[in-house]
């Protein structure tokens, strides 16, 4: 299956050049890049979480495959939903699925494959992936992708997910880096999202998915892409990540000026 820009207009310039000049503006040049085992992306419109995500694309070795796995915003699908084969295409190019471990993550236990389902409605009209292609082309076409969305689950769940990630990749025979794609605090005033935010970042920087989980549900964070950032801070810690690493955090204010109503957007490299 061929899968078509979605979100094209509305959350990124639709135009070739558009798209290639907005991406740009965001990528910073002279950084040192690192091999990465997972990260934290944003996926809000690029004008406004776009200099986080570049900031995080920026530092990073572009590996052979992305695991994507960002929250299910349309309640379409599954509740863990993959594309396990076909391409997905962008105004400035189009990225492959690596169906090859795609196959392998759906089949590697028994108590994966019944939560994973290979389910393309849920990825059709998803945003929170899409907009980490841009940057992603930016740097290289060859790469290939593995697309997946959550909805809520338990903590078992992103467990499971998690470790199996990890052991796919250890068996495969080229690198694969886990991208989360989360937005933080949502429609709060600014100092209360930075107060919330700080709390969850923390989870994240010290790899303590089961903290990260219990601190957004108890405390009431809406930060809606816990389940695929548990699930990855899973899967680096059994990879044996060493380090996590805040690369930037923002609040949407800082570009609407609008303060009493804000969402957070941080961007995070586990290395």
């Amino acid at each position: 299956m061929e899968r078509d820009p979605a979100v094209a207009g509305q959350f990124y310039e639709s135009s070739p050049s558009g798209l290639a000049r907005q991406v740009d503006d965001y990528i910073e040049s002279g950084v040192e890049k690192e091999h990465a085992i997972g990260l934290v992306s944003p996926h809000a419109g690029l004008m406004y979480s776009g200099s986080v995500a570049g900031a995080v694309y920026s530092r990073i070795k572009i590996p052979h495959t992305f695991i994507m796995i960002g929250p299910n915003h349309t309640g379409l699908g599954s509740p863990v939903s993959m594309m396990s084969s076909g391409t997905w295409k962008m105004p400035i190019g189009e990225l492959t699925i690596d169906e090859n471990l795609a196959n392998h993550l759906h089949t590697c236990s028994e108590a994966l494959s019944e939560i994973i389902t290979d389910d393309i409605l849920a990825h059709q009209m998803e945003h929170s992936l899409e907009v980490q292609l841009p940057f992603i082309l930016h740097f290289s076409s060859d790469v290939n992708i593995v697309p997946i969305t959550m909805m809520s689950v338990s903590l078992d769940t992103c467990r499971l997910m998690g470790e199996a990630l990890a052991d796919v990749i250890k068996a495969s025979d080229y690198p694969a880096t886990i991208i989360a794609s989360s937005d933080m605090s949502h429609y709060e005033t600014d100092a209360i999202a930075r107060k919330k935010d700080k709390r969850a970042i923390e989870r994240i920087i010290a790899m303590d998915p089961e903290g990260l989980y219990k601190t957004v549900r108890d405390e009431g964070i809406s930060m809606c892409g816990v389940m695929p950032v548990t699930s990855m801070l899973f899967a680096a810690r059994k990879m044996g990540a060493k380090e996590a690493v805040l690369i930037k955090y923002m609040t949407s204010g800082e570009v609407s000026g609008d303060y009493d109503y804000v969402v957070g957007y941080a961007g995070v490299m586990i290395k």
